[in-house]
């Protein structure tokens, strides 16, 4: 059982630093791999390849649906292109290209989706994307991965590399506590991780969330709830024989997710147990509303997703 005695103890890392490192170890082991960026090579973290392997990095400028068919010739003429942008920009302005370009000949494309969901703060609702999940999720033979922290999004990128095909990755602006460093760590495309075990009910948490719903469930337990907690980074494919288990076992699920709750984590748990194994599901994320502007632990507190958010409502749910 994975025990976090204080969250503000853990240092704080963004997942995207995790991203940008991760394409620099790649970049030294494999001269296929190029990295594309729409004109955010300091946001996006890809700086740092930039600077190592200027031959092998492209800005596209602020084109994004150009950058995909860019990603997408490299990848046909036998690159393993990572093609770098805001969330947002990629899922939202460039689907079209994603879809038809990348997704419809599975082309070995790596998207690199930075600032997504709510934590991005001050930049507001036009730039806040909790939508992306689901958008990619519809994209037949998109894998899609949403680390919890900068050591699962290094293993990630690692992982999207090794895999033949496309990968959208989430990665957030914010930085958040490093939950991951312990050594047993390990990660695998498209399984999920028991990190509690509990009988009353289960988190199934993405993203961020997954560590303040780890908080979440030792506060439960201080009033006799045992929560079981499972990372899906990989929400599709979706580890259903881990779901379907762990829902067996305790009748009672939430899923906790920075992303609406329309179509994404929560809506692909339902999916699974609808069909094979129906079981009371409780949705938590953002709610079928817009994001607004401000400091994203602000915002993370007031929709309720942080640790005594995520406590909060299970525990009235379950009252």
């Amino acid at each position: 059982m994975q025990v976090i005695k204080n969250i503000s103890d853990l240092p704080r890392i963004a997942t995207r630093e995790g991203y940008g490192k991760a394409l620099v170890e790649l970049g030294r082991q494999d001269d296929k791999i190029v990295v594309l960026d729409a004109d955010l090579a300091a946001a996006t973290k890809t700086g740092a390849f930039k600077n190592e392997f200027p031959d092998r990095h492209i800005n596209c400028g602020i084109a994004e649906a150009n950058m995909a068919g860019i990603a997408a010739g490299l990848a046909a003429s036998g690159k393993i292109p990572f093609m770098s942008t805001f969330a947002m920009f990629v899922a939202g302005r460039a689907f079209e290209q994603v879809r038809n370009s990348i997704g419809y000949p599975h082309l070995n494309v790596k998207i690199g989706a930075t600032h997504a969901g709510i934590s991005v703060g001050e930049d507001g609702a036009t730039h806040q994307c909790n939508e992306d999940i689901a958008l990619m999720r519809i994209i037949p033979g998109m894998v899609i991965v949403n680390p919890s922290d900068s050591i699962e999004a290094e293993a990630a990128v690692r992982a999207a590399y090794e895999y033949d095909g496309p990968v959208y990755l989430r990665l957030g602006r914010l930085a958040v506590p490093v939950m991951n460093g312990r050594e047993d760590y390990k990660f695998e495309l498209g399984k999920g991780t028991l990190l509690r075990e509990g009988k009353d009910l289960t988190i199934f948490a993405t993203g961020l969330c997954v560590v303040e719903s780890l908080y979440a469930a030792q506060k439960l337990a201080e009033c006799g709830i045992e929560a079981e907690v499972i990372n899906i980074h990989t929400i599709k494919p979706i580890d259903e024989a881990l779901v379907l288990a762990s829902a067996a076992k305790t009748k009672t699920v939430f899923t906790v997710e920075e992303h609406s709750v329309i179509g994404g984590l929560g809506a692909a748990v339902c999916e699974v147990l609808s069909e094979k194994c129906p079981t009371k599901v409780t949705r938590i994320g953002i709610n079928d509303i817009y994001g607004e502007s401000g400091p994203a632990l602000e915002l993370l507190h007031k929709y309720g997703l942080d640790a005594e958010g995520i406590y909060q409502k299970i525990k009235r749910a379950i009252e």
